[in-house]
């Protein structure tokens, strides 16, 4: 028989305003809102003159994925994450490639409904290593992830955020402290790109960042979406990747993903390859340890090598590892010199490939 999950739960993030609204405060949006409004996340709403969140325990998306699908090319690599996400957003990024969870205004359709322990059984019982946030941002759906990933640390599953980091100071607290591992979606290096393409602001992100690397032990990594013509020029790849250098330190992996035509950005082609080889020099001259291409074919540009002796550490093609040249043991030490490659490894290689493999979530109910 299948749990039955209350989908409107209540929150902490808010505080009431003097005028008779209510103020969110999990993102920086800081939506004010008057009794029965939603907030631009859709999923955040004011009830009873306080701010709940709507959707908890109704997800998407349930599958299994090899971690570097996240991307995540230093975090238990070879294994697989069950991933999920649910709807809404709380940025409006024109190029969306996620758009038709993130944006749904029709919450049932989002037909599985799965509480927090049954997604750590699903998990454990299908040998995931971990479990990730994404498809939208764990930001908006914090209380569902926060006890999804309390369920699955005590189930010995580990927990991904996939997120574009958004989000306030005491809610990303809050959500760090049960993270073990997240990829932050910087989206581009200007205010005119996150204030006109993605309605948000680039400094809460770059606060995220700052707070991941200095406050916390969260491995995380970094995503940018080329765009041609919008954050793929020279000077902003350059003011990026020095910024990453000196504010995080050099071990911080950084992916330059391919951007598509989608959403309501159909207008742009899509991004040429020698765009992304042109990032990756440019943050490895910076001084970046690990950079990487991703939504092409580039072996080279997709695999990890020893920054010390340049050595060929973790061979990529697409998400199947071929060759293995880290030492035997969690520690990461080049085989060929014993330089430590930063992030976090078992023994060995993990074996799930390429696969992606759909989890019916009703059979863990």
């Amino acid at each position: 028989m299948n749990e039955e999950i209350a989908s409107v739960v209540p929150t902490r993030y808010w505080h009431r305003l003097e005028d008779g609204r209510v103020q969110c405060d999990v993102c920086p949006r800081f939506c004010k809102l008057h009794e029965g409004q939603r907030g631009m996340c859709f999923v955040r709403a004011r009830e009873n003159d306080a701010i709940v969140l709507t959707t908890y325990g109704r997800s998407s998306g349930f599958c299994l994925d090899p971690i570097e699908k996240k991307p995540l090319n230093h975090f238990l690599p070879g294994t697989s994450v069950l991933s999920f996400g649910t709807a809404g957003c709380n940025l409006a990024c024109s190029f969306c490639q996620n758009w038709d969870i993130s944006k749904s205004r029709e919450v049932s359709r989002l037909s599985d409904q799965a509480s927090p322990e049954a997604i750590a059984r699903a998990a454990r019982e299908h040998g995931a290593r971990s479990v990730a946030f994404t498809y939208n941002d764990p930001v908006i759906f914090l209380e569902y992830a926060v006890d999804v990933a309390k369920a699955c640390r005590e189930a010995g599953v580990r927990s991904v955020a996939v997120t574009a980091g958004y989000v306030t100071e005491e809610p990303r607290r809050e959500l760090y402290s049960h993270m073990d591992a997240a990829n932050v979606d910087l989206k581009g290096f200007t205010e005119r790109f996150y204030k006109d393409i993605c309605a948000g602001h680039l400094q809460p992100v770059l606060e995220t960042l700052e707070y991941l690397r200095h406050e916390t032990e969260v491995w995380f990594e970094i995503t940018t979406l080329l765009i041609p013509g919008e954050n793929d020029s020279e000077a902003e790849l350059q003011e990026m990747t020095k910024w990453v250098f000196e504010r995080l330190g050099p071990d911080v992996p950084l992916h330059f993903t391919a951007f598509h035509p989608d959403y309501r950005m159909l207008d742009k082609p899509g991004t040429p390859p020698s765009t992304l080889t042109r990032a990756r020099a440019i943050a490895i001259e910076n001084g970046i340890r690990y950079a990487y291409t991703g939504n092409v074919h580039d072996p080279s540009g997709g695999s990890t090598y020893c920054h010390h002796c340049g050595k060929l550490l973790i061979e990529r093609d697409w998400y199947e590892l071929g060759e293995w040249n880290l030492a035997e043991g969690p520690e990461g030490k080049c085989r060929f010199c014993g330089t430590l490659c930063a992030g976090v490894f078992d023994e060995g290689p993990g074996s799930w490939g390429s696969r992606r493999l759909p989890v019916r979530m009703s059979q863990f109910a």
